[in-house]
């Protein structure tokens, strides 16, 4: 029974001494030698004409863990994972596509202005990593690692997620957009003292198409009669 007793305390008080090494040297290792480089290129440069109506932003905070959760964590703990996302989505117009037959005269003056559509741009605007850890067997050996793959399949997962978030509000957010960019640019030209009407292609084109579909439909009317 003694022995037991006497080899249960030298286990654990090697396995604390281990510990404490263990400890040690990495502290030693971050703190000596430490030698970061970074290397910045700017890769595109382009013009833009896009006339932001809205901004949307949003947080997420994203988790991933590795190994056997049905294992005890003094036996062998999981690999955490945790980052904290932050989107924005644009919703813009491109003003570059427009062309003088997208600026008409209006009888009583001023001018009726075609806008192209809105559309949406998503980026990711910042990522702080929250909890990174690695699994341990025992405490003290690194097992499980939480490597940049790990990292990558997290970040695009959230950003599925974000996106899909997005689209939940899609027609809200283009809706508010419109009616944003219409008040900028009545009151752009407003300065310059003229009168604009404001409309929309993807409306416009809606509009003509609604009469050659009318038309088919009066097409087929009589021969589905003959049908029947």
């Amino acid at each position: 029974m003694d022995m037991l007793i006497a080899l249960a305390v030298g286990a654990a008080l090697g396995a604390g001494g281990l510990w404490w090494l263990l400890r040690r040297r990495r502290a030693a290792s971050e703190g000596r030698g430490r030698n970061v480089s970074v290397a910045a290129a700017v890769e595109r440069v382009a013009t833009a004409g896009r006339l932001v109506g809205l901004e949307v932003c949003a947080r997420e905070i994203a988790t991933s863990t590795r190994g056997l959760s049905f294992l005890p964590p003094l036996l062998l703990s999981q690999a955490r994972l945790a980052m904290i996302f932050q989107f924005e989505k644009q919703y813009a117009v491109d003003l570059t596509t427009l062309g003088p037959e997208d600026a008409q005269p209006l009888e009583g003056g001023g001018f009726r202005l075609t806008l192209p559509p809105v559309e949406g741009s998503l980026r990711l605007v910042d990522v702080t990593p929250y909890d990174i850890a690695a699994g341990k067997a025992l405490g003290l050996i690194d097992v499980i690692p939480m490597d940049a793959r790990a990292q990558q399949a997290l970040m695009r997962e959230a950003q599925e997620q974000a996106a899909s978030l997005f689209e939940k509000n899609e027609a809200r957010y283009e809706a508010l957009a419109r009616a944003s960019v219409e008040k900028q640019a009545r009151a752009l030209l407003a300065m310059l003292g003229v009168r604009v009407e404001i409309a929309w292609r993807d409306e416009a084109r809606s509009a003509d198409c609604a009469p050659e579909a009318a038309a088919r439909a009066d097409r087929q009317e009589p021969a589905l009669q003959a049908v029947a």
